[in-house]
């Protein structure tokens, strides 16, 4: 990774460009550009976007983006190869968990227990609301057990 990020920073200063004028060209964070030129791979999340970013310097900079990232995707498998198969495993599983949380079919969701209680304890708290609401209003229309109509003919 050290071999690309030297090419294209020298590749850069060799043709004038300054990082800012580049980042402002590509529509790239000069942040981004400053760590793909430094080699620090490591601050990037997704390999895929960062060999985009590379592909589009390299064009850019009138290089050969397919073999620029042909070296890249070397670098990456020997990195890569070099990782225990264990943390690889680990990785995975989490990311497995990560995914299957988020996925919102009806098929793969894992089933809550509590659903159910809580539908109860909603449709209980509604009928008990109207059952007050009609309370409230029988009593409302009688005084002393009598129907405020029937008082109302009385006086």
């Amino acid at each position: 990774m050290e071999d690309i990020a030297e090419l294209l920073k020298q590749t850069r200063e060799e043709a004038g460009i300054g990082l800012e004028e580049v980042s402002r060209d590509l529509e790239i964070n000069e942040i981004i550009l400053n760590n793909i030129e430094e080699g620090k791979i490591g601050s990037f999340k997704d390999i895929f976007a960062l060999k985009e970013c590379i592909a589009n310097y390299a064009k850019y900079l009138g290089l050969e983006p397919d073999k620029i990232l042909d070296e890249f995707n070397e670098y990456v498998f020997e990195y890569t190869s070099k990782i225990p198969i264990k943390d690889i495993e680990k990785t995975m599983e989490l990311n497995t968990k990560e995914i299957s949380e988020e996925i919102s079919s009806p098929y793969t969701m894992p089933k809550q227990k509590n659903r159910k209680l809580i539908y109860l304890a909603v449709y209980l708290l509604v009928l008990l609301l109207v059952l007050l609401a009609i309370f409230w209003s029988v009593n409302q229309i009688t005084i002393d057990k009598q129907v405020a109509q029937v008082i109302s003919y009385r006086k």
